[in-house]
């Protein structure tokens, strides 16, 4: 984290200490990520407060998280102002526009960590497994040359809902986040066909599901 960036120093300072006392935190996996280089990571997403959650784990390994986020977020001025000053990218979903893979792999080029989460939403399944992916993910990982970390976040399913904003925010709820092995894409280095794209989308989606039931298998019962 040697980018001076103000607006993302700020944001350490204030939300660090209260993530850290407000919630139990677990972190596994954390020799899985790299101090330093580029990362591409890919996230479950099972509540609107995953973006704290996943940041939070990455922030502890000393990395800066950039989210491919819905474009919808930069209508409030005050969000944008933080957006751009953290370097987040945004995505106009549904309009096929290169242009955010375009900015991960410009932000992958700075040896920067981006975040992508699959599905494009939180998940509707009602036992908060991951669905089906998207080939986003997949299409940055083959042109950049990267793996895909996979990291998975539960707990949170419990905060932030649609339409139910305060729901959870319980203290000292658990929330885990577990880093598994990078998925080594190289197999299907420079082919962006269909096939492809699907194939290593379903291996990242699979490893979060995995990653998923393990915790889910583990997480106390009290909280469930």
């Amino acid at each position: 984290m040697s980018e001076a960036e103000p607006m993302y120093r700020l944001c350490e300072t204030v939300l660090r200490p209260a993530l850290g006392f407000w919630f139990d935190w677990r972190f596994e996996g954390t020799d899985d990520v790299s101090r330093s280089g580029p990362i591409l990571v890919a996230g479950n997403h099972v509540s609107h407060f995953d973006p704290l959650a996943h940041g939070y784990f990455l922030n502890r390994c000393h990395r800066r998280a950039r989210y491919l986020a819905k474009s919808e977020l930069w209508h409030n001025p005050a969000l944008r102002l933080i957006l751009d000053g953290t370097g987040q990218i945004p995505v106009d979903r549904g309009s096929g526009r290169s242009a955010p893979v375009d900015a991960a792999l410009r932000g992958l080029e700075a040896g920067r960590v981006v975040v992508v989460y699959p599905e494009a939403t939180t998940t509707k399944n009602d036992d908060k497994l991951p669905m089906q992916g998207k080939t986003g993910v997949a299409r940055i990982a083959l042109r950049s040359g990267l793996p895909i970390l996979p990291l998975a976040v539960w707990g949170t399913q419990h905060i932030f809902q649609r339409n139910e904003p305060g729901r959870g925010l319980t203290h000292h709820r658990p929330i885990w986040v577990a880093a598994g092995p990078s998925i080594d894409v190289s197999e299907h280095s420079g082919n962006e066909e269909p096939a492809a794209l699907r194939s290593v989308t379903a291996r990242v989606m699979d490893e979060l599901t995995r990653l998923v039931k393990e915790m889910r298998g583990r997480y106390p019962a009290g909280w469930a």
